[in-house]
């Protein structure tokens, strides 16, 4: 059985796993070690069960402690090569990946790591490279799309392929006008390649989830421009609008920026 935890989503740290009784995939590294190692243990799992590490983009926080994991535990970190350039050159990331643990993926390729059948594909995001992976393990599809500026046609049907979504539903965009953040830092956010907003992400599984889908996470939630109860209402009410009633047709839940969420069987 597959089985999902998130460690972390938001611009704290970005860390989500899927594993089986054999296998463990990382997706992003970005909350710091001794917090990993300590929620592995609580869960009754260790870091030696991450036997693979794949990164979306180069961002600190999907990459801080990346290769601090991957030479701990000699874990290959799979990522494109513009992505893997980007961590090089991120000061935040002390220790960098050594080259026999650097794995080269192609945006929009399709790859297999052990049972693991792996799509990457483009998002738009104002980082060195951003993708969103597909992962399939027998006949289950599990994807993530994270730090999204805007859905592109090319992501949209990954979205619809989903029995399991963790997307972005990034900020409220009243919340963003009238708070702290200045204008250019509103732009940013709100600009194609910054993040996706409740109902942009509501609008996105609205106009493409299938009736495959079984379980969307709502992810990277903004601890200034939003409000984790607020995310999952508007997204509600953008689904509910379409006739699709969340808690019915799928499951809806919000992934906290810093607890870890409890473990999900994905079958």
């Amino acid at each position: 059985m597959l089985k999902f935890i998130s460690f972390g989503s938001g611009s704290s740290g970005n860390s989500y796993f899927l594993y089986t009784e054999t296998d463990g995939l990382l997706i992003d590294a970005g909350v710091g070690v001794r917090a990993l190692k300590r929620h592995f243990k609580e869960y009754g799992l260790s870091l030696s069960n991450v036997k693979n590490i794949l990164v979306t983009h180069d961002h600190a926080d999907h990459v801080r402690c990346v290769g601090n994991l991957s030479r701990d535990y000699d874990i290959p970190v799979y990522a494109t090569e513009r992505v893997h350039q980007g961590i090089r050159n991120n000061y935040c990331v002390k220790c960098k990946i050594s080259p026999e643990r650097t794995k080269i993926i192609e945006k929009g390729s399709t790859f297999q790591i052990n049972d693991f059948t792996i799509t990457s594909f483009g998002v738009p995001h104002d980082s060195t490279d951003c993708v969103g992976y597909q992962v399939r393990y027998n006949d289950v599809c599990f994807v993530v799309m994270t730090d999204v500026g805007h859905v592109t046609d090319e992501m949209k049907p990954f979205i619809a392929s989903a029995n399991y979504l963790v997307i972005e539903a990034n900020h409220d965009e009243e919340m963003l006008l009238r708070g702290s953040y200045p204008k250019h830092l509103q732009q940013r956010i709100l600009s194609d390649n910054g993040h996706l907003s409740n109902y942009n992400c509501g609008v996105a599984i609205t106009e493409n989830a299938t009736p495959e889908l079984k379980h969307v996470w709502l992810c990277h939630i903004s601890e200034d421009n939003n409000h984790p109860e607020l995310a999952r209402k508007t997204v509600e009410q953008v689904l509910r609008s379409h006739g699709i009633i969340a808690g019915t047709d799928f499951q809806l839940e919000v992934l906290r920026r810093k607890i870890p969420s409890e473990i999900y069987d994905l079958v």
